[in-house]
């Protein structure tokens, strides 16, 4: 049995999952039962764990922050 205190909220499949992106083109990912951190904004989901990673991998190719 898992303690549930002890499980990452970040790696718990069991919950739904935002992608977060941040002005320097930065993409994140978040729990949705969470409150969405200043200077980001929600671009999907919320949705399954996988399908938020599988997102974020899709659209941020260039891991680079984009150029102030």
């Amino acid at each position: 049995m898992t303690d549930d205190l002890n499980v990452n909220p970040f790696d718990d499949e069991r919950h739904r999952f935002l992608a977060l992106l941040n002005g320097a083109g930065q993409y994140s990912l978040w729990p949705a039962f969470a409150g969405v951190p200043a200077g980001w904004s929600v671009v999907f989901g919320p949705q399954d764990r996988e399908a938020c990673l599988a997102h974020i991998a899709s659209v941020w190719t260039d891991l680079s922050p984009v150029a102030a």
